[in-house]
Parts: structure tokens; sequence; C-alpha cells
């Protein structure tokens, strides 16, 4: 049995660790930050503890047999409750959330290493994700850009001529686009064009071009 120094030692380092990674995430403004963060360590170093030693009292008693990870294994599916809460589902084709929410998973698995008395897995692996975090949000972001798709959005009323337009648009061998979708309600129709890799002067002349067009409510471009 844990003397009560080693247990607070434990849950000590598990509320540590999950405070470093919940900083990161709380100057994003995500609803998942410190104290949750925290939270989901300490919780998960405790079920750790108790997994491994709380049943120590009956060990050796006649017909009784324990496998000490059980208890601890559930924390690693049972945390997919509160990583789903953190994902939001914003547009199609629109997730946020999925780095909060594996960030919560890894937490749990700190917490769990942490109660188990590994403490420098536990605390490398605190650093590895404050890495991943924090130092790969720029390289991230980079390649993010450069690959992100762009959306031009036409909106036109009901008179416009949609065979022209679409002539208007597809004839000009600079607008490669990948997707092309058409929309109609009661009073205008909207066209979406998805990019990747477009230059952005070619957008420019392009929109100068349909806003010409006297149908032609609106456009937006996303770049």
């Amino acid at each position: 049995m844990l003397v009560w120094t080693e247990i607070l030692i434990r849950l000590s380092l598990a509320c540590l660790f999950g405070a470093l990674i919940g900083i990161e995430r709380e100057r994003k403004n995500w609803t998942a930050g410190l104290r949750t963060h925290m939270m989901v360590c300490v919780g998960s170093c405790l079920v750790m503890i108790v997994s491994a030693f709380g049943f120590s009292d009956i060990l050796g008693t006649k017909n009784v047999t324990l496998d000490p990870s059980r208890i601890a294994a559930q924390v690693i599916s049972g945390i997919g409750f509160i990583g789903a809460g953190t994902i939001l589902l914003l547009k199609q084709g629109t997730v946020h959330g999925l780095t909060t929410a594996s960030g919560l998973w890894t937490v749990a698995a700190i917490g769990l290493a942490t109660g188990g008395g590994l403490y420098f897995a536990a605390a490398a692996t605190t650093f590895i994700a404050l890495f991943i975090l924090w130092a790969l949000k720029p390289l991230e972001r980079t390649f993010a850009k450069k690959f992100k798709q762009k959306t031009l959005r036409i909106i036109a009323s009901q008179n416009v001529n949609n065979s022209d337009l679409l002539k208007n648009i597809l004839n000009k061998n600079e607008l490669k686009f990948q997707s092309f979708s058409l929309e109609k309600n009661d009073e205008e129709f909207v066209f979406q064009l998805m990019f990747e890799n477009i230059d952005s002067s070619k957008i420019e002349t392009t929109i100068n071009d349909l806003k010409n067009i006297d149908e032609i409510k609106e456009i937006y471009w996303t770049p």
C-alpha cells in the first residue's frame, strides 16, 4: 500500500502536468482549458492508484483474483465522452476541437502514468505534447495556408442567365477549380467554386469582371 506522501506526490504531479497542457489550451479560449485538463489528469491519476493499490487488502483471499489494469483501462474509453463534447462541426467540411479532444486523451494517459509511478514517462509525454501543441503550430499554419481550399461564392438574382454566367466562369483558363455547386431558392441562385493553390490576383480580376453583371447581387471570396 502506498504511503500518504507518495499519493500526494503523484496527485500533485498529475495536477502540474495537466495544468501545463491546460494553459496552452486556455490561451486559445477553448472550453476545455486549464481546469478541465487538470481535473482529467488528477482524476486519471487517482483511478490508476485505486486500480493498482485500492484492493490490496483483499489480495491473497481465497478465490479472489485481481487484474490491476482493468479499472485504469476504462479511463481510455471513458475519456471519449469528454473529448466528443469538445468537437464542433461548424459547417460542412469544417471540424474544430479535434486537437483539444486528443489532448484530453493524452492528459488522461499522463495521469495514468503518474498514478502508476512512471514519473519520467509522464513528464516526457507532457513536454512532447506541449511541443506538438505550441511549437508546431506555426509549421502547421504554413502547410494549412498552402493547401487550404479557397471558396468563391456568387449570389445572383433569378433573372441571371445561368448558361452565360457559367460559360463566363468556365472559359477563364486561369481559374482551375476543384469543385462547383449550384443552389437555387425562391429568390436567388448561389454559385460556389472551390480552389486550391490559386493566384489571388487572378481571382480579383474575375471578381471585377463579375461585378459588371447587373444580376449578380453579392460576391464572397474566402482566401
